[in-house]
């Protein structure tokens, strides 16, 4: 097959925003919803590992540790509320500098543009944190990707597949024509379950995970003349 598009995660892909972004803005929130409750950066990793999405790992953490009186007999709506929160405290970080954009996505993003590549993103993330972290490449660059797919978009997260099934769907291509780049074990087979192609840059939780399937895993994607793939790289993959 000849690759068509390039479709990014998010967290850990483009921004490693999980540690010190997410986990951070999760602590804030916290404080902020009076909730005596600080996740660290080993129970972070353990509840990343084990469910994908953040409201997901609310329900998870409250369901084993209890739960905020204040959620009262409405923990659906308690669970929106405080996670809508803590979107805006995240975003916010972004808006502050406190994330960058790894090395080479930038890079890698021109050259599938150059390369006449349609561009996505698919992520549990919630929507306005995802256009957050797109600002970061500029207008121009946020203006190629023809769709963001986040948050509740599909009723079952990743390692579900629906998400990318979804995607080749919009994107009107056969998932062979479309090559994933992602961070976790949870988004690789999500990638691998839809029928795409899926190479991985692993960030600071997910180094030492299972990806048996990728097309190649590198710890970042580099920039020349250091780059570890490149868009050639990724359309012999595909082929």
């Amino acid at each position: 097959m000849v690759m068509k598009a390039l479709i990014f995660d998010c967290d850990g892909v483009l921004v490693d925003t999980e540690r010190d972004g997410h986990r951070v803005a999760f602590n804030q929130a916290f404080l902020d919803f009076g909730i005596e409750t600080e996740w660290g950066v080993d129970l972070y990793g353990k509840l990343l590992k084990r469910v994908s999405g953040g409201k997901e790992r609310l329900y998870l953490y409250f369901n084993e540790t209890g739960w905020p009186q204040d959620a009262g007999d409405d923990r659906d709506g308690y669970v929106a509320r405080f996670h809508a929160h803590k979107s805006t405290l995240f975003q916010q970080l972004v808006r502050d500098g406190a994330l960058s954009l790894r090395p080479g996505i930038n890079r890698i993003t021109d050259e599938a543009r150059a390369a006449g590549m349609k561009l996505a993103v698919c992520t549990t993330a919630r929507l306005e944190s995802v256009l957050a972290v797109l600002n970061l490449m500029g207008p121009e660059r946020k203006s190629w990707f023809e769709h963001v797919l986040a948050g509740d978009i599909v009723s079952r997260k990743k390692p579900d597949p629906a998400v990318y099934r979804l995607a080749a769907e919009k994107l009107a291509l056969d998932p062979l024509e479309c090559m994933v780049i992602e961070d976790s074990n949870h988004g690789l087979r999500a990638a691998l379950g839809a029928g795409m192609n899926c190479v991985i840059t692993t960030s600071s939780y997910t180094w030492n995970e299972d990806f048996s399937g990728a097309k190649k895993i590198v710890d970042k994607l580099g920039e020349p003349p250091g780059a570890n793939l490149s868009i050639d790289d990724l359309k012999r993959f595909c082929r």
